[in-house]
């Protein structure tokens, strides 16, 4: 550290600092206050960066001043929370000056949220987190079992949750098989135990329905049922799982995560498993309501068979037959006469026609006396100018034809 001395005659300039110098001589004198060195700071983050090394990058200011902070990875590993920008805390740690920009700086060795706890802040965070991503939606949630046969059980072996989940099942649905998976429920090592405990059931396939829980306890206790892991596999589950955690004003993230969330054990082996007195009372009022049902068909249908065995044509079947047999022949009879009608119609109609076809026959007009002339060339002699003296012409009339020769023409004089 670069020393100033002063004389003791006559006050005169120190001599000159570079700015390295000057940095050293801020952060040794800020780094020698004892009470520079236990700070507890409380402001609003603003600029957060969670760098990529790990370490947090921030500033901390209030209506009138900010300050810059760091938080290192060592540190901020520790936090249950992730720290935003306009989240209020109250940070622990020393001050001291940042040599290479001249600025000095709180390095941050602890973070509480101003206000609320720190677990309580990591809750909602990992709550927003995991809802936006849809994993708390009622379409992906699965329906339980009508009458499950085999339960499994994550839980503690021995606590009271597996003999309330042992004692309500065979209370209300002694015939359900229950398997249980011993696993820690509080503790840094109890998230893993679980979720191996839901792989287990899933892999094996061994469950119908799956309960997972604890009794009631602080917030703490129950912080594992908050880890993010754990609600992911239990949102992953191919069997439906109940979530059953704390008391019935406790929640955690797998009771949202969960199929179902039961506010006690005992309610989710209620929800697990059917009452065997109402399964009869039901069973009981089907079979009452299909003996009704088939009763009244029954009655129906022997309604029917007597209106059928009382009919002319069971009672008297030949008369029904002659009744018949007798509309048969008058319909025969019809058929004959509109048959002839039809064929006189169609014969006058004929007549008609042939009469029309003989006027135009060529023949008979030559029965009456007259004959058809034709030129050599076979064309027909339409008048006398068609003819001419000296020339063969064929004459046709009934019975045949003649030739002859033309003497003479005569043209009418008009």
């Amino acid at each position: 550290m670069a020393e100033i001395y002063y004389s003791s005659r006559a006050p005169r300039t120190p001599e000159a600092l570079t700015v390295s110098q000057l940095n050293e001589f801020v952060k040794r004198m800020l780094e020698s206050s004892a009470p520079l060195q236990n700070l507890t700071v409380r402001g609003e983050i603003s600029n957060f960066k969670n760098h990529y090394s790990g370490h947090f990058y921030f500033t901390l200011k209030d209506e009138a001043s900010q300050l810059r902070a760091v938080m290192f990875r060592s540190a901020a590993a520790r936090l249950k929370f992730l720290p935003e920008d306009g989240m209020k805390v109250t940070v622990r740690g020393r001050l001291s000056a940042f040599v290479r920009d001249g600025v000095y700086q709180l390095y941050c060795d602890t973070m509480e949220p101003d206000g609320v706890g720190a677990l309580w802040v990591a809750f909602e965070q990992l709550k927003n987190k995991l809802g936006a991503e849809g994993l708390f939606s009622p379409e992906r949630k699965r329906p339980l079992p009508k009458i499950p046969a085999r339960i499994g059980v994550v839980t503690s072996p021995t606590g009271a949750v597996i003999r309330d989940i042992i004692n309500v099942t065979g209370r209300r649905f002694p015939m359900a098989r229950i398997t249980l998976y011993p696993s820690l429920v509080q503790g840094a090592e109890a998230p893993g135990q679980l979720i191996a405990g839901l792989d287990y059931f899933n892999r094996t396939d061994s469950a119908d329905v799956i309960i997972i829980g604890r009794g009631g306890g602080s917030f703490e206790d129950l912080w594992a049922f908050n880890d993010e892991a754990l609600a992911r596999t239990v949102a992953a589950s191919r069997i439906p799982v109940i979530s059953a955690v704390g008391h019935d004003t406790d929640f955690t993230i797998c009771d949202f995560a969960a199929d179902v969330r039961a506010p006690t054990p005992s309610a989710a082996a209620e929800l697990a498993v059917p009452d065997t007195a109402e399964l009869k009372r039901k069973i009981t009022n089907l079979i009452a309501r299909e003996a009704g049902i088939l009763a009244s068909k029954v009655h129906l249908d022997r309604q029917r068979l007597d209106a059928l065995a009382s009919s002319r044509a069971l009672r008297d079947p030949i008369g029904a037959v002659e009744e018949r047999r007798l509309l048969l022949d008058a319909a025969t009879d019809r058929l004959r006469r509109a048959e002839a009608t039809r064929v006189a119609v169609r014969r006058a109609g004929l007549g008609e026609i042939a009469g029309k076809l003989s006027a135009l026959d060529p023949l008979a007009t030559l029965s009456r006396g007259y004959a058809a002339v034709y030129r050599p060339d076979g064309a027909l002699v339409r008048s006398v100018g068609d003819m001419h003296e000296g020339e063969r012409v064929t004459v046709r009339t009934v019975g045949g034809e003649a030739v002859c020769t033309v003497d003479e023409v005569k043209e009418e004089i008009r």
